[in-house]
């Protein structure tokens, strides 16, 4: 199962393999946009990811981790959103691993440029999965995006062989297979961007 974290619009998608290829189960969107109360929004996030997680029984779940963006209130509601739906997997499901992929690592994947755009990205959804699907929101295509991007990492024989266990990092990338650093060791090499 993959799933686009949001705060208005959560999208998710579910593939089976079969015969070692892809194939859609299902996907669609949690839709929260006429909920007002943030952390009634982050209530309806995790009944609803627990009951997907109930329903469809995933044996692996991917997250498309946030992005950095200027805007800290948004990065901050985003990550609630997302741990929020963390919760609700561990929560509902006995030892499922949990990845995550950067944004322009899922749209890679998909499409082959990790700058392209949502209708991109929905146009080979379908193509990849023989599907014929046009959500009314693109948030539905993306969580597809999602699982599919997690599928092609860990089938990789040659993403397995270099990148180890942290292959289900920000991307499996030679960034990644160094772990990830901490804030302050950050802001030790980086004296210069610190704001005061």
């Amino acid at each position: 199962m993959g799933i686009d974290p949001g705060t208005n619009y959560m999208g998710y998608g579910i593939i089976e393999i079969v015969a070692g290829k892809p194939q859609a189960v299902v996907m669609g969107e949690i839709d929260m946009h006429k909920i007002k109360d943030p952390h009634h929004k982050l209530r309806h996030i995790f009944e609803r990811v627990s009951d997907l997680c109930r329903g469809y029984e995933p044996t692996e779940v991917a997250f498309e981790s946030p992005f950095f963006g200027e805007n800290v209130q948004s990065m901050l509601k985003l990550g609630r959103a997302q741990g929020v739906a963390i919760a609700a997997v561990l929560s509902a499901t006995q030892d499922t691993p949990i990845a995550e992929y950067a944004p322009t690592r899922i749209k890679q994947a998909i499409t082959g440029r990790g700058q392209a755009s949502k209708e991109q990205v929905a146009t080979m959804i379908n193509s990849i999965l023989g599907t014929d699907y046009h959500p009314r929101k693109l948030d539905a295509t993306d969580g597809m995006a999602v699982a599919l991007c997690h599928w092609f990492t860990t089938s990789n024989v040659l993403t397995r062989a270099t990148a180890g266990e942290k292959r289900k990092g920000l991307g499996g990338d030679s960034k990644s297979r160094k772990g990830s650093s901490s804030w302050e060791s950050f802001v030790k090499s980086n004296p210069e961007r610190i704001k005061r």
